[in-house]
Parts: C-alpha cells; sequence; structure tokens
C-alpha cells in the first residue's frame, strides 16, 4: 500500500493538536459521510480515508510510530485490524463497508446518530462503553433565551395583539456547521464564530389578559444551540400602558359612568363602555347615590390562563344640572321647602 499523508487528508498541519485534529474529523466527515451522499461512490472513498487517518492520528502511540518511520510505519505498525467495526448497507442498499459504528474514543457514530434523527433530538452528553473505558459522544447544548421588551395599549391587552419583528438571529455556519475552521483556518464566512446572522420576519400573538410583567414565550426563536441542540426560546417582557378611563386591579376593571341627577333619584338607564369600544347598558335604580359600583360580572379583562374574565364595575359619578332654567329653579326652591336644609332621608 502507497504511503498517505494523513496529515494532508484531514488537512491540518503536523504540528496540530489532538483538539484540531478531532475537529477536522468531524468537519470532513461530515461531508463525505454516506448518509449525506447517498451513491457517490468517490464521497464513500473519501469517507474511508478520513476514517483512516483519523484512527491513527487520534491514537497518541500510533502517530507517534507514524510520525517517526514515515512511509514504512505500515511495516512495522499497520492499520488496527477492522475486527472492531461493523458495517452497515449503504443508502443505495448496497454493503459499502463503511465502518460507521466504529467503537472509537470520539463516539462520533453517535453524533451522526444524533444529527441525522436516529436518536431523535440530542439535549446533551451521552455516555457508552468502549475498549479504553467510558467515552462520551458529541456534546450537543440547547441554545440561549432571548428577552425583547414590547409595550401595549390598554386595549390590546383587552382584545390581543400581534407584533411584527424583523429579527435578525444567529444560524449555524452552512459551510462550517458551527465548528469556526476549515481545516486549521477560521473559516471564511462566520469568521471562525461558527454562526451567522439571517433576517427574517417573525410575527408573534400576545394573548388577551396580559399585564405589565408577563412574558410570552415563542418557542424555538431564541440562539442556536451548540452542535445539534435545540434552539433557545424567544421571550417578550410586555409593559401595558396605563389607560385614564379604567382602574385595573388583577383582571377586574373600574370605570366611571356620569348619571344624571334625575336619573339617579329617579332611575334610568346608564351606558356603560367596555375597553373594546362596545357599550352595556346598566339598570340604575332609583335614588342611586354618588360614588355607588355596581358589577357587571364577566365583563372584566379576560383570564390570561383560563377561560372567562373578570368582572367590570361601574361606579356612578353624579353629575349636578347647570344653567338652571327659571322653571328649573323654582322646581328645586319647592323641592328645598319639601326637604328643609340638612334633612337627610333615611
Amino acid at each position: 500500500m502507497d504511503y498517505k499523508d494523513y496529515y494532508k487528508i484531514l488537512g491540518v498541519e503536523k504540528r496540530a493538536s489532538a483538539d484540531d485534529i478531532k475537529k477536522a474529523y468531524r468537519r470532513l466527515a461530515r461531508k463525505y459521510h454516506p448518509d449525506v451522499n447517498p451513491g457517490d461512490k468517490a464521497a464513500e472513498a473519501r469517507f474511508k480515508e478520513i476514517n483512516e487517518a483519523y484512527e491513527v492520528l487520534s491514537d497518541p502511540d500510533k502517530r507517534r510510530k507514524y510520525d517517526t518511520l514515515g512511509p514504512n510505519w505500515q511495516e512495522q505498525f499497520g492499520p488496527s485490524a477492522p475486527a472492531r467495526a461493523r458495517t452497515r448497507p449503504s443508502p443505495s442498499g448496497s454493503s459499502s463497508n463503511i465502518p460507521f459504528d466504529i467503537e472509537d474514543p470520539t463516539g462520533f457514530s453517535d453524533f451522526f446518530e444524533t444529527l441525522f434523527g436516529r436518536r431523535g433530538t440530542a439535549t446533551g452528553t451521552a455516555s457508552r462503553p468502549s475498549g479504553r473505558g467510558t467515552v462520551r459522544d458529541f456534546t450537543s447544548r440547547p441554545g440561549s433565551d432571548i428577552e425583547q421588551p414590547v409595550e401595549i395599549g390598554f386595549r390590546e391587552a383587552y382584545t390581543g395583539a400581534s407584533r411584527v419583528y424583523n429579527v435578525e438571529a444567529p444560524e449555524t455556519c452552512p459551510t462550517c456547521g458551527g465548528v469556526g475552521k476549515i481545516g486549521v483556518r477560521p473559516c471564511p464566512t462566520c469568521g471562525g464564530s461558527g454562526t451567522i446572522n439571517k433576517s427574517r420576519r417573525l410575527e408573534v400573538r400576545i394573548p388577551a389578559g396580559v399585564d405589565t410583567g408577563a412574558r410570552v414565550r415563542v418557542a424555538g426563536e431564541g440562539n442556536p444551540g451548540a452542535g445539534a441542540g435545540p434552539r433557545g426560546d424567544l421571550y417578550l417582557v410586555v409593559t401595558v400602558r396605563p389607560d385614564p378611563q379604567y382602574e385595573r386591579k388583577g383582571d377586574d376593571l373600574t370605570v366611571d359612568i356620569p348619571v344624571p341627577l334625575t336619573m339617579a333619584v329617579l332611575g334610568g338607564e346608564a351606558p356603560v363602555p367596555t375597553p373594546d369600544g362596545k357599550r352595556l347598558l346598566l339598570t340604575i335604580p332609583p335614588e342611586t347615590q354618588n360614588g355607588q359600583t355596581f358589577r357587571l360580572t364577566g365583563k372584566g379583562m379576560p383570564h390570561l390562563k383560563g377561560d372567562g374574565a373578570g368582572n367590570l364595575f361601574a361606579r356612578v359619578q353624579v353629575v349636578l344640572p347647570s344653567r338652571l332654567t327659571p322653571q328649573e329653579h323654582d322646581l328645586f326652591e319647592q323641592l328645598a321647602r319639601l326637604r328643609p336644609s340638612g334633612a337627610v332621608a333615611t
């Protein structure tokens, strides 16, 4: 077998660290894996070369002998026998004899199972035994959450609202797959960060009944995770502007309603406004006192969690007449004589 430059195959320098070699292997294996390139014989052959190179350079003892013996290293220390490798058919159905489940210290086969869904979504670091002790698979971590303040009007809190954002969110770099390097050099697309910013339109629905301090969760719209980890969440932190017409206490609302003196004395019907712009008719009983409140059940702020709503309290504000006509003035004088000053009804 001809001498192969394993450093060149992995695209690393001879003085590369073990971590650099591992990163290069993962990047190349992700690119040339048969599951990513079904039916591509060239990619399959390249994948075999990458595995062979990593098998030697990832082992300190093998790497030392390879570095020392050069082209003759195989006569003294050949590649490890493939007895430990289990082969599987390629996606096309033919047997490719590619060691998909090699029990190497990287656990890289498990990384591909995570990446392509054979194990579902990864949420942490798994471990499994090998001939060299317990090893850890490729680590994937969920992304961090993002908080975004949002201010809405009182009436929007009553009916519900929506907000549209043009967000620039970091995404995993498609060139390096989040590693940040191409070979030993920083990725030219992301500059070595492993992520790129993408702008997109996001519409968020704010439910009815929110109050200041409420946090509206938008799942999966936070920062990207590491490896195959899921994205974090976006939280809208709500501030509700107060309304001069309504007082709010929890989900109960109070509103003042003007009632003419004659209606307060004789009774009648007064309109009660609701925050959505509608009006309800409230029956005012005779001899209603100023400041008296009436409860309209279930007409307050909608419950944020669960069905129904709070109550709406209508507080009577008696409006005294002004610009009396002579006849009205005479009538009030008659009333004053019938009810002397200081007399209080009981």
